[in-house]
Protein backbone atom coordinates (compact mmCIF):
# COMPACT_ATOMS: atom_id res chain seq x y z
CA UNK A 1 0.00 0.00 0.00
CA UNK A 2 1.92 3.37 -1.04
CA UNK A 3 0.21 6.97 -0.98
CA UNK A 4 -1.12 6.73 2.66
CA UNK A 5 -0.56 10.59 3.24
CA UNK A 6 -0.41 14.05 1.19
CA UNK A 7 -0.19 17.54 1.77
CA UNK A 8 -1.84 20.28 0.69
CA UNK A 9 0.49 22.51 -0.65
CA UNK A 10 4.21 23.58 -0.90
CA UNK A 11 3.40 25.96 2.13
CA UNK A 12 0.94 23.62 4.51
CA UNK A 13 3.19 20.79 4.73
CA UNK A 14 0.48 19.12 7.11
CA UNK A 15 0.50 15.49 6.04
CA UNK A 16 -2.87 13.76 6.03
CA UNK A 17 -4.10 10.53 5.42
CA UNK A 18 -5.28 9.93 2.20
CA UNK A 19 -8.65 7.98 1.37
CA UNK A 20 -8.47 4.61 0.45
CA UNK A 21 -9.80 4.79 -2.63
CA UNK A 22 -7.02 6.76 -3.52
CA UNK A 23 -4.15 4.68 -2.26
CA UNK A 24 -2.19 2.61 -4.34
CA UNK A 25 -2.89 -0.94 -3.22
CA UNK A 26 -1.13 -3.90 -4.71
CA UNK A 27 -2.98 -6.66 -3.30
CA UNK A 28 -2.13 -11.12 -3.27
CA UNK A 29 1.92 -10.25 -3.56
CA UNK A 30 2.37 -13.27 -1.55
CA UNK A 31 0.95 -16.80 -1.86
CA UNK A 32 -2.42 -17.23 0.14
CA UNK A 33 -1.97 -19.55 3.20
CA UNK A 34 -5.93 -20.11 3.53
CA UNK A 35 -8.89 -18.91 1.24
CA UNK A 36 -10.00 -15.06 1.73
CA UNK A 37 -13.61 -16.11 1.82
CA UNK A 38 -12.36 -18.50 5.21
CA UNK A 39 -9.84 -15.51 6.67
CA UNK A 40 -12.77 -13.24 6.48
CA UNK A 41 -15.21 -15.95 7.45
CA UNK A 42 -12.94 -16.57 11.16
CA UNK A 43 -12.38 -12.71 11.19
CA UNK A 44 -15.93 -12.51 11.55
CA UNK A 45 -16.06 -14.97 14.28
CA UNK A 46 -13.38 -14.00 16.29
CA UNK A 47 -15.21 -10.24 16.58
CA UNK A 48 -18.45 -11.80 18.09
CA UNK A 49 -18.59 -11.33 21.53
CA UNK A 50 -19.11 -15.12 22.99
CA UNK A 51 -20.07 -14.17 26.76
CA UNK A 52 -19.18 -16.68 29.14
CA UNK A 53 -21.80 -16.82 31.62
CA UNK A 54 -21.09 -17.64 35.49
CA UNK A 55 -21.68 -21.05 34.39
CA UNK A 56 -18.78 -20.88 32.57
CA UNK A 57 -20.67 -21.95 29.26
CA UNK A 58 -20.99 -19.83 26.14
CA UNK A 59 -23.29 -20.20 23.24
CA UNK A 60 -22.60 -19.94 19.47
CA UNK A 61 -25.48 -18.07 18.71
CA UNK A 62 -24.11 -15.42 20.96
CA UNK A 63 -24.11 -11.75 18.93
CA UNK A 64 -26.26 -13.21 16.11
CA UNK A 65 -29.89 -13.49 18.43
CA UNK A 66 -32.01 -9.93 18.39
CA UNK A 67 -34.92 -8.87 19.57
CA UNK A 68 -37.87 -8.35 16.45
CA UNK A 69 -39.80 -5.30 17.58
CA UNK A 70 -36.97 -3.31 19.66
CA UNK A 71 -33.54 -4.50 17.40
CA UNK A 72 -32.04 -5.29 20.64
CA UNK A 73 -29.44 -7.99 20.90
CA UNK A 74 -30.38 -10.29 23.10
CA UNK A 75 -28.45 -11.35 26.09
CA UNK A 76 -27.20 -15.08 26.60
CA UNK A 77 -28.43 -16.29 30.25
CA UNK A 78 -28.78 -19.22 32.67
CA UNK A 79 -31.31 -20.48 35.29
CA UNK A 80 -30.43 -19.92 39.04
CA UNK A 81 -29.90 -23.70 39.39
CA UNK A 82 -27.59 -23.74 36.20
CA UNK A 83 -29.06 -26.31 34.15
CA UNK A 84 -27.76 -26.31 30.87
CA UNK A 85 -31.44 -27.20 29.56
CA UNK A 86 -32.72 -23.70 30.69
CA UNK A 87 -30.08 -21.64 29.12
CA UNK A 88 -32.14 -18.58 27.29
CA UNK A 89 -31.57 -15.72 25.64
CA UNK A 90 -33.36 -12.43 26.88
CA UNK A 91 -33.99 -9.08 25.37
CA UNK A 92 -30.97 -6.97 26.29
CA UNK A 93 -33.77 -3.58 26.48
CA UNK A 94 -36.57 -5.59 28.13
CA UNK A 95 -34.08 -6.46 30.97
CA UNK A 96 -32.84 -2.50 31.56
CA UNK A 97 -36.64 -1.30 30.99
CA UNK A 98 -39.38 -3.37 30.66
CA UNK A 99 -41.88 -0.25 30.06
CA UNK A 100 -39.72 0.08 26.54
CA UNK A 101 -39.86 -3.83 25.20
CA UNK A 102 -42.18 -6.55 26.25
CA UNK A 103 -40.54 -9.80 27.53
CA UNK A 104 -38.90 -11.59 24.37
CA UNK A 105 -37.48 -14.82 25.84
CA UNK A 106 -36.45 -18.03 24.21
CA UNK A 107 -34.26 -20.84 25.67
CA UNK A 108 -31.63 -21.69 23.77
CA UNK A 109 -32.39 -25.69 22.97
CA UNK A 110 -35.64 -23.95 21.07
CA UNK A 111 -33.98 -21.95 19.09
CA UNK A 112 -31.06 -24.51 18.77
CA UNK A 113 -33.82 -26.43 17.16
CA UNK A 114 -36.17 -24.28 14.93
CA UNK A 115 -32.81 -22.77 13.45
CA UNK A 116 -31.00 -26.37 12.35
CA UNK A 117 -34.67 -27.33 11.42
CA UNK A 118 -34.84 -24.40 8.88
CA UNK A 119 -31.17 -24.46 8.07
CA UNK A 120 -31.92 -28.47 6.89
CA UNK A 121 -35.04 -27.40 5.09
CA UNK A 122 -33.39 -24.56 2.80
CA UNK A 123 -30.23 -26.28 2.18
CA UNK A 124 -32.15 -29.63 1.41
CA UNK A 125 -34.51 -27.47 -0.94
CA UNK A 126 -31.45 -26.15 -2.51
CA UNK A 127 -29.73 -29.62 -3.05
CA UNK A 128 -33.21 -31.34 -5.14
CA UNK A 129 -34.35 -27.78 -6.48
CA UNK A 130 -31.06 -26.08 -7.57
CA UNK A 131 -32.52 -23.85 -10.60
CA UNK A 132 -35.25 -22.77 -9.21
CA UNK A 133 -33.49 -21.91 -5.75
CA UNK A 134 -31.29 -19.77 -7.49
CA UNK A 135 -34.18 -17.88 -9.13
CA UNK A 136 -36.26 -17.68 -6.38
CA UNK A 137 -33.04 -16.34 -4.30
CA UNK A 138 -32.01 -14.08 -7.19
CA UNK A 139 -35.24 -12.32 -7.39
CA UNK A 140 -35.89 -11.92 -3.82
CA UNK A 141 -32.23 -9.79 -3.56
CA UNK A 142 -33.26 -7.76 -6.78
CA UNK A 143 -35.96 -6.47 -5.05
CA UNK A 144 -34.59 -6.12 -1.62
CA UNK A 145 -31.09 -4.73 -3.10
CA UNK A 146 -32.62 -2.29 -5.86
CA UNK A 147 -33.84 0.19 -3.30
CA UNK A 148 -30.87 0.01 -1.05
CA UNK A 149 -28.40 0.86 -3.95
CA UNK A 150 -30.30 3.97 -4.44
CA UNK A 151 -30.92 5.15 -0.86
CA UNK A 152 -26.68 5.05 -1.12
CA UNK A 153 -25.47 6.16 -4.02
CA UNK A 154 -28.04 9.34 -3.40
CA UNK A 155 -26.18 9.74 -0.08
CA UNK A 156 -22.69 9.08 -1.30
CA UNK A 157 -23.08 11.70 -4.26
CA UNK A 158 -24.74 14.25 -1.51
CA UNK A 159 -21.15 13.64 0.65
CA UNK A 160 -18.79 13.82 -2.18
CA UNK A 161 -20.85 17.08 -2.93
CA UNK A 162 -19.84 18.37 0.31
CA UNK A 163 -16.18 17.27 0.59
CA UNK A 164 -15.61 19.12 -3.04
CA UNK A 165 -17.14 22.00 -1.04
CA UNK A 166 -15.05 21.70 1.95
CA UNK A 167 -11.69 21.43 -0.14
CA UNK A 168 -12.90 24.50 -1.58
CA UNK A 169 -13.85 26.40 1.84
CA UNK A 170 -10.08 25.54 2.95
CA UNK A 171 -8.42 27.34 -0.20
CA UNK A 172 -10.22 30.08 0.81
CA UNK A 173 -9.53 30.49 4.18
CA UNK A 174 -5.92 29.89 3.73
CA UNK A 175 -5.97 32.67 1.35
CA UNK A 176 -7.83 34.89 3.74
CA UNK A 177 -5.28 33.83 6.22
CA UNK A 178 -2.14 34.99 4.13
CA UNK A 179 -3.70 38.07 3.30
CA UNK A 180 -4.25 38.99 6.81
CA UNK A 181 -8.05 38.96 6.78
CA UNK A 182 -7.85 35.95 8.74
CA UNK A 183 -6.50 35.43 11.94
CA UNK A 184 -4.91 32.67 12.43
CA UNK A 185 -6.45 31.59 15.55
CA UNK A 186 -9.76 31.32 13.48
CA UNK A 187 -7.75 29.26 10.83
CA UNK A 188 -7.09 26.75 13.06
CA UNK A 189 -10.04 26.43 14.29
CA UNK A 190 -11.82 26.43 10.49
CA UNK A 191 -9.22 24.15 9.47
CA UNK A 192 -9.80 21.66 11.76
CA UNK A 193 -13.57 21.79 12.10
CA UNK A 194 -13.30 21.63 8.26
CA UNK A 195 -10.42 18.28 8.31
CA UNK A 196 -12.66 16.61 10.64
CA UNK A 197 -15.78 16.83 8.60
CA UNK A 198 -14.14 15.71 5.28
CA UNK A 199 -12.21 12.74 7.25
CA UNK A 200 -15.33 11.66 8.23
CA UNK A 201 -17.72 11.72 5.48
CA UNK A 202 -14.29 10.94 3.29
CA UNK A 203 -15.15 7.53 6.07
CA UNK A 204 -18.67 7.15 5.41
CA UNK A 205 -17.94 7.48 1.44
CA UNK A 206 -15.24 4.72 1.42
CA UNK A 207 -18.01 2.80 3.54
CA UNK A 208 -21.29 3.55 0.96
CA UNK A 209 -19.10 2.42 -1.74
CA UNK A 210 -18.23 -1.25 -0.21
CA UNK A 211 -21.95 -1.46 0.46
CA UNK A 212 -22.87 -0.70 -2.70
CA UNK A 213 -20.71 -2.95 -4.45
CA UNK A 214 -21.71 -5.62 -2.13
CA UNK A 215 -25.53 -4.94 -2.87
CA UNK A 216 -24.31 -4.85 -6.88
CA UNK A 217 -22.77 -8.63 -6.61
CA UNK A 218 -25.66 -10.45 -4.97
CA UNK A 219 -25.52 -12.94 -7.61
CA UNK A 220 -21.96 -13.82 -6.57
CA UNK A 221 -23.98 -14.08 -3.00
CA UNK A 222 -26.13 -16.30 -4.35
CA UNK A 223 -23.70 -18.52 -6.03
CA UNK A 224 -21.47 -18.30 -2.61
CA UNK A 225 -24.64 -19.64 -0.41
CA UNK A 226 -25.45 -22.30 -2.57
CA UNK A 227 -21.59 -23.82 -2.36
CA UNK A 228 -22.23 -23.52 1.03
CA UNK A 229 -25.67 -25.09 1.80
CA UNK A 230 -24.18 -28.27 -0.49
CA UNK A 231 -21.53 -28.44 2.03
CA UNK A 232 -23.79 -28.47 4.94
CA UNK A 233 -26.65 -30.60 3.71
CA UNK A 234 -27.51 -33.58 6.02
CA UNK A 235 -26.25 -31.76 8.91
CA UNK A 236 -27.70 -33.01 12.52
CA UNK A 237 -25.64 -30.73 14.18
CA UNK A 238 -24.80 -26.96 14.48
CA UNK A 239 -21.13 -25.47 15.41
CA UNK A 240 -20.31 -22.18 15.17
CA UNK A 241 -18.37 -21.57 12.29
CA UNK A 242 -20.86 -23.42 9.97
CA UNK A 243 -24.24 -21.58 11.64
CA UNK A 244 -21.87 -18.06 11.01
CA UNK A 245 -21.24 -19.40 7.21
CA UNK A 246 -24.66 -19.40 6.60
CA UNK A 247 -26.84 -17.36 9.29
CA UNK A 248 -25.75 -13.20 9.71
CA UNK A 249 -28.69 -12.36 11.93
CA UNK A 250 -31.60 -14.28 13.83
CA UNK A 251 -34.37 -12.07 15.26
CA UNK A 252 -36.98 -13.72 17.95
CA UNK A 253 -40.91 -12.49 17.99
CA UNK A 254 -42.39 -11.98 21.61
CA UNK A 255 -44.61 -15.17 22.49
CA UNK A 256 -48.13 -15.31 21.63
CA UNK A 257 -50.09 -16.99 24.09
CA UNK A 258 -53.35 -15.81 22.40
CA UNK A 259 -54.51 -19.42 21.16
CA UNK A 260 -53.78 -21.17 24.78
CA UNK A 261 -50.70 -22.28 23.65
CA UNK A 262 -47.33 -20.87 23.78
CA UNK A 263 -46.10 -19.80 20.06
CA UNK A 264 -43.11 -17.87 18.85
CA UNK A 265 -41.44 -17.37 15.72
CA UNK A 266 -37.96 -16.59 14.33
CA UNK A 267 -36.94 -14.85 11.42
CA UNK A 268 -33.27 -16.22 10.02
CA UNK A 269 -31.34 -13.49 8.24
CA UNK A 270 -28.88 -15.83 5.82
CA UNK A 271 -25.10 -14.07 5.36
CA UNK A 272 -25.68 -12.25 1.56
CA UNK A 273 -28.95 -13.22 0.99
CA UNK A 274 -31.11 -11.74 3.73
CA UNK A 275 -34.43 -13.51 4.83
CA UNK A 276 -35.20 -16.15 2.30
CA UNK A 277 -38.81 -17.37 1.21
CA UNK A 278 -38.66 -20.50 2.24
CA UNK A 279 -42.67 -20.83 1.24
CA UNK A 280 -41.70 -19.46 -2.58
CA UNK A 281 -38.50 -22.06 -2.36
CA UNK A 282 -41.49 -24.88 -1.30
CA UNK A 283 -43.69 -24.20 -4.01
CA UNK A 284 -41.59 -25.96 -6.60
CA UNK A 285 -42.19 -29.31 -4.40
CA UNK A 286 -45.65 -29.40 -3.52
CA UNK A 287 -46.96 -28.10 -7.10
Amino acid sequence: MNFKTYTNSIWDKKQRETPIEKQAVFPNTHEHIIEDAVFEKVQEIRQQRHRMIRTGRSSIFSGLVYCADCGSKMNYGSSNNGDPTQDFFDCSLHRKDKEKCKGHFIRVKALEHVVLKHIQAVTGYILRHEAHSRTVMEEQLRLESGEQIRIRKKRLERNENRIAELKRLFIRIYEDNASGRLSDDRFDMLSLTYETEQKQLEGECITLRQEIEVQERQNENTEKFIQTAHKCVGIDELDGYALRELVSAIYVDAPDKSSGKRVQHIHIKYDGLGFIPLNELMKEETA
